[in-house]
């Protein structure tokens, strides 16, 4: 085997003693460091940070090398979350009269309520959150959080907090009517919604 390689006997036998060389031992102990700092980072570190964090700690590689160490480690950094699609398409509703103006002194309970929209990014992707506050307690009376923003999302909401609270008079509801609402989730001008209870 060593004539056909044309590898020297001694070599070989050398090589049976101490299989890996001082630059595959390095690597091996510099693994293990990677390994622990990647792991400390809740693996989200790639390997600009993790070399960052190794010369913090003494050790002296440039970032090509744990960058070769790291893959065939098969460790990587945690992606970027995609961007959110954005609101787009659909057709213009007009705008709903500003019944409330700004009026935020009220004197009752269930007299105004008002709601907003939002949406938020998770390791599993977005989440859509619907939220209807109490003017005079500043207090949540209905939610709603899903995975895709439709109809039901924004009427949940509203019906949790009609359930929770049953009030007896008139409720004026009010919506800063950004884009989601008329244009997502297919409610027509949900700035101001009187409700009046049956």
């Amino acid at each position: 085997m060593c004539r056909v390689l044309a590898v020297h006997r001694s070599g070989f036998y050398a090589w049976l003693k101490q299989p890996f060389s001082p630059r595959a031992r390095e690597d091996q102990r510099l693994a293990a460091k990677i390994k622990q700092f990647w792991l400390e980072s809740g693996g989200v570190y790639g390997y600009r940070n993790i070399t960052i964090d190794l010369k913090h700690d003494g050790e002296l590689c440039g970032k090509n090398r744990v960058h070769r160490i790291m893959r065939s480690e098969d460790l990587s950094a945690v992606r970027g979350y995609r961007r959110h699609p954005g609101f787009k398409g659909g057709k213009r509703h007009p705008a709903a009269e500003n019944i409330l103006n700004r009026a935020f002194e009220v004197t009752q309970p269930d007299q105004v309520w008002v709601t907003d929209f939002t949406y938020i990014r998770t390791y599993e992707g977005w989440l859509y959150l619907t939220v209807v506050i109490d003017l005079l307690s500043r207090k949540v009376i209905g939610w709603t959080m899903k995975n895709s923003p439709k109809t039901d999302l924004v009427i949940d909401a509203l019906l949790m907090a009609i359930w929770g609270r049953r009030p007896t008079t008139k409720v004026l509801v009010n919506s800063d009517q950004g884009v989601h609402i008329p244009q997502v989730t297919g409610v027509d001008s949900l700035r101001i919604i009187i409700w009046k209870p049956v």
